[in-house]
């Protein structure tokens, strides 16, 4: 069995270093990409609740926009458009809310939005 020849020490090493580079980098593209996704799952689920809530409250004769407001307060989004198209029995309000993303990454976006509609609300018997 021969010896290490002096011109291969440390490549192993830098081999090694190579590898956790490229390990590193995809890990932080991976925790980029969980972040937005989260993002978005908490934009769509705030848009969601939001447009119901407003399609209720414009039902039982209060005002949809600040409703939704409200809705999307509590759930940790904020209102960018909110509208009403229709009449009292036939109508949709369409939310669109947004949610900041927990990134620190310079020139990315820092919100993620999602837009929701609903429309008469019906007591289910």
């Amino acid at each position: 069995m021969r010896g290490i020849l002096p011109s291969e020490r440390g490549s192993a090493t830098a081999l090694m270093i190579g590898i956790m580079g490229v390990v590193v980098a995809l890990s932080s593209a991976a925790l980029v990409i969980a972040g937005y996704a989260l993002g978005f799952h908490q934009a769509r689920a705030a848009a969601d609740l939001s447009a119901l809530s407003a399609a209720a409250a414009f039902q039982q004769g209060r005002e949809p926009c600040s409703q939704a407001a409200l809705t999307a307060k509590q759930n940790g989004a904020r209102v960018d458009r909110c509208s009403k198209v229709g009449d009292a029995v036939d109508f949709v309000v369409t939310v669109r809310v947004s949610v900041v993303a927990r990134t620190r990454i310079p020139n990315m976006p820092r919100t993620v939005a999602a837009e929701a509609h609903a429309g008469p609300v019906q007591s289910v018997p």
